[in-house]
């Protein structure tokens, strides 16, 4: 796919941010910042810009801090094209090195900024263009997992599936519909301001429980099928595009997971975990700004159904970790352990707010997660993690190195997911999609904002929670 980097508006500050140099961190090669020039990057912030002259100097390892200082602004630096459309605010984020919007990676890119909406307007507008584009696309393909910016076609538009030129891809993913809600929920709670949540809104939130209940597939299949023309099994689909049999339960069938790979079995544990999450914060929006008792009522109803339904099919007993939660589940009775990179995943759960960290269950299964008990998890001569069948065997993904931090309450597996993270990114600056267990010259994407941002975020968190971790040489 061809890249492009987008130039923001000028009404949004593009001189008006001075770059600080950081006291004592600019010694020249090899850590030399591998940011785009001012006039390149795609948006500034003035607020990113000051918390990286805040953390850095924090920072004692200067690889570490030079990976930040790369990481963290990749989003804003490289991805964003935004506008004001039909009088809103209007953002479009690429992933990267895919000229797409995936729903998804477009929230995780934004989330590390978004405690710093309230002291910059400029950023506070980018996400308010956020939530108003993953809207819309929403109301045009609540199926859809990635979009075009226009109607310009797709290398996957010969995919078995309703195409249209606005897609960018058809992926049903439980997850694709969750976080646009994060993204809405947590900059109400953060900000107070209901000014992006008009009757547009409402009928998103409204097609998003639509589409649950759909894909919980009590009395038929639903609308959605998928099949693709392809070498690679885990990019169709299973029983002529419906996926294997399920026992319907209550549950909400997933075709694919957050890697974009097809589930083998439909009821994606973790991302049922994260559409309880979404359906409570839902029902507290429509309850408290849209004053809609009725539709909070719906939202809470099939929240607690689907947690019911979690807690009877989706906690099994595994031979050497006890009570754990599988990846996948059938209904019948078969259960999938293994976790995969992508979040939601089972290590993510708490990040996302669906368990306490400390919970006995969720400890069982993150100790299952991190073990060779865990198909997907590699351990190497250049780090140890967890990959998936996305890329393949062998191969690491930097996310999962980031989320096992960030999951972590001890203080030494935090600084030894540090010190792989700053031993593997092959001399690039950013993190990658995923390097070779043994070698990490061998990698995948070398432009994957999400990583690089989700990276400056646990930085940022440990310099406000953990500083003294910071302040070592890894």
């Amino acid at each position: 796919m061809k890249r492009r980097q987008f130039i923001t508006n000028s009404a949004l500050g593009l001189g008006a941010i001075a770059i600080n140099p950081i006291p004592g961190f600019a010694f020249g090669a090899p850590y030399n910042s591998n940011r785009p020039p001012l006039n390149k990057r795609s948006f500034l912030s003035k607020a990113v810009e000051e918390t990286i002259n805040t953390v850095m100097p924090a920072i004692k390892d200067a690889e570490l801090a030079w990976l930040f200082d790369n990481c963290y602004p990749n989003t804003l630096d490289t991805t964003v094209k935004f506008s004001i459309r039909d009088g809103k605010p209007d953002t479009f984020i690429i992933t990267g090195d895919i000229d797409a919007m995936w729903l998804r990676d477009s929230t995780a890119q934004v989330w590390p900024y978004l405690h710093l909406v309230n002291s910059d307007p400029d950023l506070k507008k980018l996400f308010i263009g956020l939530i108003n584009r993953q809207s819309n696309s929403i109301q045009f393909d609540p199926y859809a997992n990635a979009f075009n910016d226009g109607p310009i076609g797709s290398y996957w538009e010969t995919d078995m599936t309703d195409m249209k030129p606005e897609l960018h891809e058809r992926k049903w993913e439980i997850d694709s519909l969750c976080y646009p809600v994060r993204l809405a929920f947590h900059y109400w709670k953060e900000t107070g301001d209901e000014t992006p949540f008009d009757e547009s809104w409402l009928k998103t939130a409204k097609l998003i429980v639509k589409t649950f209940k759909e894909q919980q597939r009590k009395e038929d299949k639903g609308p959605y099928s998928f099949m693709r023309v392809t070498e690679k099994a885990t990019d169709t689909v299973t029983g002529n595009g419906f996926g294997n049999p399920i026992k319907p339960n209550g549950l909400i069938c997933s075709a694919f997971r957050p890697s974009d790979d097809a589930t083998i079995y439909l009821f994606l544990v973790p991302s049922n975990y994260f559409a309880v999450v979404s359906l409570r914060q839902m029902a507290e929006m429509a309850s408290k700004i849209y004053n809609n008792a009725d539709f909070a009522a719906v939202c809470n109803e099939l929240a607690d159904e689907v947690d019911q339904a979690l807690k009877t099919h989706a906690i099994v007993e595994h031979p050497k970790f006890g009570k754990v939660i599988p990846f996948e589940v059938d209904g019948f009775g078969n259960a999938l352990f293994m976790d995969d990179a992508n979040i939601p995943s089972l290590l993510s759960l708490p990040y996302l707010g669906a368990f306490d960290v400390n919970d006995p269950l969720y400890q069982n299964t993150r100790k299952l997660l991190l073990s060779d008990s865990n198909p997907w998890y590699f351990e190497g001569k250049a780090a140890s993690g967890i990959g998936g069948p996305h890329v393949g065997v062998d191969m690491i993904w930097p996310m999962s190195i980031i989320m096992q931090a960030k999951t972590s309450t001890d203080e030494n597996e935090i600084i030894q997911c540090l010190r792989w993270l700053k031993n593997t990114h092959a001399g690039t600056g950013f993190m990658h999609e995923t390097f070779h267990k043994d070698d990490p010259t061998k990698f995948t994407r070398s432009w994957f904002a999400w990583a690089n941002t989700l990276f400056g975020e646990l930085i940022v968190t440990l310099h406000r929670d953990r500083p003294h971790l910071l302040n070592q040489i890894l």
